[in-house]
């Protein structure tokens, strides 16, 4: 492992102090960001803050899961068997477990040690980011709506968050995006395939877009949602990278390997940029359990395991297609494991009603509108979200 992806046991623990417990040790913009309480306001606000509120109201006979875009498939076979077999060795550090899945990564993606970061899922990572490049504050710009975990912490380390509408499909205006930038800007945010519309932007656009941006502020593209397209090695921003632009790409192993609550992501970046993040982020082997490692490394591009969860993805959700056209509704036809569509009555309450009738779900407001984001489940979930639909519809 290079020395830029590495730290050792006291750097890392200095690190785990400042942001769970030094208060006192905290500069105002990270004192602002550990002391500002999550407002789980139904919609936009940050998306773990409305699913852990959602969390103590769930009915213990919950029948479907559909509020916070995991993958009910699990994990593959070949994942599970290694992080049952990681158990035996589980009192070691992972500290040889680290390397191997870096070395894995940045074979398959053609890239150097130092432009890869590994951490305990996306947050940290995007936590990193905003304290780097916002603290001094400025402005990050982003579509409007999309992912709020970035922007949101940059608020909250004192930078103005820019939202630029989507356009008419629900998907990034680019151009304009490229407009709202200021000279003050720090920071542009795309998350493609996006959340929580579920629209791709253009590939060939969003490469041209980049290359252009990246000369003046730093792109960050969230592809936690990438493996669920058909030509994923043809729509990253990784080739970008690569090319030596200044590009931060985020991947994830919460959705199609199903490894959501074992916590694992990465950022693919130039050199200097991970430099520059890896004090604010948690990303040694002390940070990553043995068993999330385990996971990733046996299940890491399975192909075969990964389009099966892609093909059972797509089938429930044409069965979802099916049930809201037969009721009158149309949707936002999606590129990932969660679909928007409009109501036909109050978000809260539509939401509530579902609960009550054990599904769960997520209610959105957008352009004066009340939406549903409902995740993909598996057939049987998705039959009981469409038992419980019909009766409020």
């Amino acid at each position: 492992m290079s020395t830029t992806n590495s730290m050792n046991r006291r750097d890392w623990l200095k690190t785990t102090a400042l942001f769970t417990g030094g208060l006192t040790m905290l500069p105002p913009a990270l004192s602002r960001l550990q002391a500002a309480p999550a407002t789980p306001v139904a919609g936009n606000s940050t998306a773990y803050a409305n699913d852990l509120a959602l969390g103590p109201k769930l009915p213990a006979n919950l029948k479907a899961r559909l509020f916070a875009n995991e993958n009910p498939f699990g994990p593959s076979a070949s994942a599970k068997k290694a992080i049952m077999d990681s158990m035996l060795t589980s009192y070691q550090y992972p500290i040889r477990l680290m390397p191997e899945l870096e070395e894995k990564i940045c074979a398959y993606e053609g890239i150097t040690p130092d432009m890869l970061m590994l951490s305990s899922g996306s947050s940290p990572l995007l936590l990193g980011t905003a304290v780097s490049l916002c603290r001094d504050g400025g402005n990050i710009v982003t579509a409007d709506p999309t992912y709020d975990d970035l922007p949101t912490r940059c608020e909250k380390v004192n930078a103005k968050w820019i939202k630029v509408p989507l356009t008419k499909e629900y998907t990034h205006d680019l151009d304009a995006i490229e407009k709202a930038i200021t000279p003050d800007t720090k920071l542009v945010y795309i998350c493609n395939p996006n959340n929580p519309t579920g629209t791709i932007v253009d590939k060939d656009k969003l490469k041209a877009f980049c290359e252009r941006v990246s000369q003046k502020v730093t792109v960050f593209v969230d592809e936690a949602y990438i493996d669920y397209l058909p030509d994923a090695a043809a729509t990253t921003m990784i080739s970008s990278v690569k090319k030596g632009q200044n590009i931060i790409v985020a991947r994830t192993f919460s959705k199609v390997y199903g490894l959501a609550g074992l916590r694992l992501g990465y950022i693919i970046a130039q050199p200097a940029t991970i430099a520059k993040l890896q004090p604010h982020t948690s990303c040694s082997w002390a940070a990553l359990s043995a068993p999330a490692i385990s996971g990733a490394l046996a299940s890491y591009q399975d192909q075969a395991y990964m389009q099966e969860v892609v093909k059972k993805t797509t089938e429930s959700k044409q069965f979802l297609y099916d049930t809201l056209k037969a009721e009158g509704y149309s949707y936002i036809p999606s590129h990932t494991n969660f679909v928007m569509f409009p109501l036909k009555m109050d978000g809260e309450r539509f939401a509530e009603e579902m609960l009550k009738r054990s599904v769960g779900l997520r209610n959105w407001k957008l352009n004066n509108q009340d939406w549903c984001r409902i995740s993909i489940g598996r057939m049987d979930e998705m039959q009981a979200f469409a038992a419980a639909f019909k009766e409020l519809s």
